[in-house]
């Protein structure tokens, strides 16, 4: 089996060597080259044609994100932004992500053994992903419009989950939703520094109110609720009302906020008045969740191969049939939108 090839862009020559001695300890990678600078970069992506490239977003000449942008506009091909992370950092490696960036990773700031494996185990698993993720030019996909009457009543909450890819898919999803809408529930593997800059992020841009989820917060329609980074989001009833509950238990199937854990909750709280989407991402999050609410009577559907980054948490769930309907994501707001209205 052919090797994945890397190339490792970074002005750090410290960073450099790390990631090479990181990636190249793995047999299925090679790394081909590295280099200091996008110019350098440029050339040697058509000198070595790389599988995957990681890019820094702060460099010299120019940066991470112009590179970025030029690079998917003429030659798209799987990108990791390799990065700091921090609140500062947060709307950069976003906007990366929309650029069409696979994935991201935060450098290491501790330099402890476990931290430095974690790392690791990290950076090679995104590698191997984004060696097999669907790439395409930046460009903005007009959504099926949304045939829902404006007065409508709707009888079933929305809950979403995704991972890689799930950024912009959420975005995609969501663009076409008018403000009356149900209320939605997402969960997004995301870090902590990040889940605040994504629900301003998409807040600004929507037509409904985005909130990343606090304690206590209540359900209400034209609302959408984001779960926080490094919490699982859970709802609870409160007298008439539904609430939000942010917790901080074990992480499930690796992650917290888990999308296991949301649609559970979820089950618990709606019971069969749920309509439940996967999107695009990594692993096999939320599959058992989506299979006990199909089970308890809730609508599901699932994001389509062809337009998912990563067919691995929808194919998980429609493997285990926990799918009515697989569905490209331009499909998937009309068909939510009018299975919330079935009681």
């Amino acid at each position: 089996m052919a090797k994945i090839r890397v190339l490792v862009i970074d002005d750090s020559a410290l960073i450099r060597q790390m990631l090479t001695e990181i990636l190249s300890g793995r047999d299925d990678i090679e790394v081909v080259g590295t280099a200091a600078d996008p110019f350098i970069a440029r050339e040697k992506i058509k000198q070595l044609s790389p599988d995957v490239l990681t890019l820094d977003i702060e460099m010299p000449k120019m940066t991470g994100l112009q590179f970025l942008q030029n690079l998917m506009r003429l030659r798209p091909m799987p990108v990791i932004m390799v990065s700091t992370l921090t609140d500062r950092g947060a709307p950069e490696t976003l906007e990366a992500l929309e650029l069409g960036a696979v994935d991201y990773i935060c450098k290491p700031k501790a330099k402890t053994e476990t931290k430095l494996r974690i790392f690791a185990d990290d950076l090679v698993d995104k590698v191997r992903m984004a060696s097999t993720a669907r790439v395409r030019p930046f460009e903005h996909h007009k959504a099926a419009p949304t045939d829902v009457h404006k007065n409508s009543s709707f009888q079933r909450v929305i809950a979403v989950g995704s991972s890689t890819g799930g950024t912009e898919a959420i975005k995609e999803l969501l663009t076409n939703v008018s403000a009356n809408c149900p209320p939605i529930l997402i969960t997004q593997h995301i870090p902590k520094v990040f889940s605040t800059s994504f629900a301003d992020r998409l807040n600004r841009s929507l037509a409904m109110e985005v909130f990343e989820a606090q304690e206590g917060m209540i359900i209400r329609p034209g609302c959408v609720y984001i779960a926080p980074g490094d919490f699982h989001l859970t709802i609870a009833k409160s007298g008439t009302k539904m609430v939000c509950h942010i917790i901080q238990t074990e992480k499930i199937n690796r992650h917290r906020p888990a999308v296991d854990v949301m649609f559970e909750s979820i089950l618990q709280a709606y019971g069969s008045k749920v309509v439940a989407v996967m999107l695009t991402g990594m692993g096999a999050d939320g599959a058992g969740g989506m299979l006990k609410l199909k089970q308890a009577g809730a609508i599901t559907y699932a994001q389509d191969e062809a337009t998912s980054v990563v067919w691995g948490m929808p194919q998980a769930a429609f493997n285990m049939g926990a799918v009515d309907e697989v569905l490209p994501l331009q499909n998937i707001p009309a068909k939510m939108l009018n299975a919330a209205l079935k009681k």
